[in-house]
């Protein structure tokens, strides 16, 4: 086993892809395993020393293949949608649990040193105490958001039962270049900036005074890699975000003066299985893996308002 391989499940995708950027980048060796559902075989373009292996995890002989030789598993593959999970929880399901459960018991039978999975702020659902707190009594609210809270509890189960380490990051409505506008698991940013560089009207579902924590990728790469060698992380859930929150009506207000227009959104009734308000308490996340935000919410707003100009330039 190489001490500095690593698998990136998912990642094609907008998270995983940046892990891979950034892994290559400090010089280890990364696979990639992908069934593109929702990745983008663009997002790995210029990555060509990356191994990829194509094809679902749910299947038994993928997860083995995937984690072959393998040392630090970041465990980013599923099907991110709050909405595709009220409509077809059971792909959903395959997707966020039996791919996760596959992909543990491989990892246990490779003797892989320690697994990072991708959890969710979903799983608190919509208790009004804020902020969110890792002890907190979770509740979630739709199927994928129960989905995650599941993958979590079995890789807690799986340190605990099988000396498996894992450790759950609970990502925080995570944004960046490279999420796609066009898709229906995108984040909501990705869709603001990109109806404002058209020019076009954005939709807010709800009354737009719904909060969110919204984090820069920069920022939960940083998390994601120090959670592969923190040495008392193994079995634990930790929350990874800015640590502030703004409503979906001050963060268009933002994003307009950023691009400089004056756009008024398009209100439609709000989606069921959406969580009111999010903000996240990130002591836990400081405490075991040093983490402080480098990259400020209207900082990560400038960087990726200019990355989709940029990219919509180059489209013309």
């Amino acid at each position: 086993m190489n001490p500095e391989t690593y698998l990136v499940t998912g990642g094609a995708g907008f998270i995983g892809s940046h892990l891979v950027e950034h892994l290559v980048r400090r010089g280890a060796a990364v696979r990639v395993v992908d069934n593109f559902v929702t990745g983008n075989r663009n997002n790995l373009a210029g990555l060509e020393a990356v191994e990829l292996i194509e094809g679902d995890l749910a299947d038994a002989e993928v997860a083995r293949r995937s984690v072959a030789g393998v040392a630090y598993v970041l465990h980013q593959a599923a099907i991110p949608s709050v909405p595709r999970s009220v409509e077809d929880p059971l792909t959903s399901h395959r997707a966020n649990i039996d791919a996760t459960l596959q992909l543990l018991i491989a990892a246990r039978d490779a003797g892989v040193r320690r697994v990072v999975y991708a959890a969710s702020s979903s799983a608190y659902g919509d208790t009004p105490t804020l902020p969110k707190v890792e002890t907190m009594a979770t509740a979630p609210r739709s199927p994928y958001a129960l989905q995650k809270l599941v993958g979590e509890q079995y890789a807690e189960l799986f340190t605990k039962l099988y000396g498996l380490e894992t450790a759950s990051i609970r990502y925080f409505n995570v944004f960046g270049p490279r999420q796609d506008p066009e898709s229906p698991y995108s984040g909501v940013i990705a869709r603001f900036i990109t109806a404002l560089i058209r020019g076009a009207r954005p939709t807010i579902y709800g009354d737009g005074e719904q909060t969110r924590d919204f984090t820069y990728i920069d920022n939960v790469v940083t998390g994601v890699l120090a959670a592969c060698k923190a040495p008392r992380v193994c079995g634990t859930v930790m929350n990874l975000a800015t640590g502030d929150r703004v409503s979906l009506n001050m963060l268009l207000d933002r994003l307009c003066a950023i691009v400089g227009v004056d756009i008024k959104p398009v209100c439609e009734p709000a989606r069921p299985g959406d969580v009111r308000d999010s903000l996240a308490d990130c002591t836990l996340a400081r405490k075991l893996l040093g983490y402080t935000p480098s990259v400020s919410l209207d900082e990560g707003l400038r960087r990726t308002v200019e990355w989709y100009r940029r990219s919509s330039s180059a489209e013309r």
